[in-house]
C-alpha cells in the first residue's frame, strides 16, 4: 500500500482549496466526516468549500450545523446549501449542470470530495458523474455511503481514522440530524462498522478508517 501524503497542500503558493460535495444534507458528513475533521485540523488556513445540493429548512439547518462543527477551526470555509428536488436530480440535469459549471468558476480545488461512481442512488450518481465532467483535471475522491442496495464496493483508498476522531463523527451525526435518528440504519453502530471494515482493510493503527474509491491519480516523482 502506497500512503500519500498531503503535505503538498501548504507547499503551493496560493491559498490550498478542498471541495465536498453531496447531493443530500448528511451525505458529506456520513462520507467522510472524519476525513473532513483531520483536514480542517491539519490545514486551518485552507480554503473549504462545501456544497450540499438537495435541501429543505429543516435539513439545511441541521447540515449547516454539522459542518461547522466539522469544519470548526478552519479559517475559510464556504457552505451552500442548494434547492434541488431530491431523488430527481437526473431529471433536472441541466440545472444541476449549472451550477456546477457556475462553480468551476469560482472554485480552483485541491481535492474534490463526492460520492461513488457506481452508488446505486440516481441522485448520487448524478452528482458524480458531473463532477468527473466538471473537474477532470483534479484529484477526485469518492466517497461511500451505506444503504439498502449494498453498493459500497471495494475501495483503494483510506484514511486512517484515530478512536477520538471517530467519535466525534458520529457525535456530531447523531447530534445534528434529529431528523434521521428514526431511520433504522441511523445508528452508531452503522458508522463504527464501515469504519472498523474500512481500519481492517488499510491495517489502520487504532483499527478505523474512511474509504474512497479514485480512478485516475497522477504521480509526481
Amino acid at each position: 500500500m502506497l500512503p500519500v501524503d498531503l503535505n503538498s497542500l501548504t507547499s503551493r503558493s496560493r491559498t490550498p482549496c478542498i471541495l465536498f460535495l453531496g447531493a443530500h444534507c448528511d451525505d458529506i458528513e456520513i462520507g467522510c466526516g472524519g476525513t473532513v475533521l483531520n483536514l480542517a485540523s491539519r490545514y486551518p488556513a485552507a480554503r473549504f468549500v462545501w456544497v450540499t445540493l438537495s435541501s429543505d429548512d429543516v435539513r439545511a439547518q441541521e447540515s449547516n450545523r454539522a459542518a461547522a462543527e466539522l469544519l470548526a477551526g478552519a479559517d475559510n470555509v464556504h457552505i451552500r446549501m442548494m434547492r434541488f428536488r431530491g431523488s430527481y436530480f437526473p431529471y433536472e440535469g441541466a440545472a444541476v449542470k449549472d451550477c456546477f459549471e457556475e462553480l468551476a468558476r469560482t472554485c480552483d480545488p485541491d481535492v474534490v470530495f463526492t460520492h461513488f461512481r457506481h452508488d446505486r442512488h440516481q441522485d448520487h450518481r448524478t452528482v458524480s458523474d458531473l463532477t468527473w465532467n466538471t473537474f477532470r483535471d483534479h484529484l477526485i475522491l469518492e466517497y461511500e455511503i451505506p444503504k439498502y442496495d449494498g453498493d459500497v464496493g471495494q475501495p483503494n483508498v483510506f484514511v486512517p481514522l484515530a478512536r477520538e476522531i471517530l467519535e466525534r463523527k458520529i457525535d456530531i451525526l447523531l447530534r445534528c440530524f434529529p431528523s434521521q435518528r428514526s431511520r433504522n440504519w441511523f445508528t452508531p453502530e452503522t458508522f463504527s462498522a464501515m469504519a472498523r471494515l474500512r481500519g481492517i482493510e488499510c491495517n489502520a493503527p487504532d483499527g478505523f478508517a474512511e474509504a474512497f474509491h479514485t480512478r485516475k491519480l497522477t504521480l509526481t516523482p
